[in-house]
């Protein structure tokens, strides 16, 4: 498959995407796990990205790209890939069709898993995290609890709740989501690629993802 998935912050873009790689083989891929992986690889690119997040500035959407296409071009990515939260904006969208183009490249589609908003507040305020900066395990103390003590079930750490996971923080990143990125939804059904899928049970959401593709 080679699909992106689109959703707000606690969608479970994450989620499923780990589960739809089991289907298939098809890899995942976030632009937070590729930047922290060049910068750790220290190549030219993740010299450059390095510089811009040392400063605490966005990496710009040119670097970005540069990094995605070297990211798609790689031997794993033939079976097929999940583009999990990116593109965010419209200009990223527009910069990711052209480089899709020149690497003959063709989505199946674009899904948007859609969560109503108590939902998502419900799973990201009960979300901890390993403070191991080599583990960062992830739990919800609803239905995959960390240890009984709250360290990590992995490394032994303690889990905390993130600074950008309480209630006030959500409410916020929602905002900016419906701001900057919700648009993309108009954008990808003006190019005939969006599908809109229920976000709340992964296994229902999987095989309704499923079902579209083999369609």
């Amino acid at each position: 498959m080679k699909i992106i998935l689109l959703g707000a912050p606690g969608a479970g873009k994450g989620t499923i995407a780990k589960l739809l790689t089991e289907f298939d083989g098809s890899v995942q891929i976030s632009t937070g796990d590729i930047l922290r992986s060049i910068v750790k690889e220290g190549n030219v690119l993740g010299q450059k990205a390095k510089e811009y997040m040392d400063r605490g500035d966005l990496v710009p959407d040119s670097l970005i790209m540069d990094i995605m296409e070297s990211r798609l071009q790689e031997p794993d990515c033939q079976n097929g890939f999940i583009l999990d939260g990116f593109p965010r904006t419209i200009p990223q969208a527009e910069a990711l069709a052209k480089l899709l183009a020149r690497l003959k490249i063709k989505l199946d589609f674009v899904a948007n898993l859609d969560a109503p908003r108590e939902v998502i507040l419900d799973r990201l305020t009960t979300r901890r995290t390993c403070c191991n900066p080599s583990c960062q395990a992830i739990y919800n103390v609803k239905n995959n609890p960390p240890n009984e003590d709250g360290t990590c079930t992995l490394c032994n750490h303690q889990t905390i709740q993130r600074d950008d996971e309480t209630e006030e923080a959500i409410s916020n990143r929602l905002k900016t989501y419906h701001q900057k990125t919700a648009p993309l939804n108009d954008y990808y059904e003006k190019e005939g690629l969006l599908k809109i899928f229920l976000s709340l049970i992964a296994d229902d959401t999987i095989a309704d993802i499923i079902k579209a593709l083999k369609a």
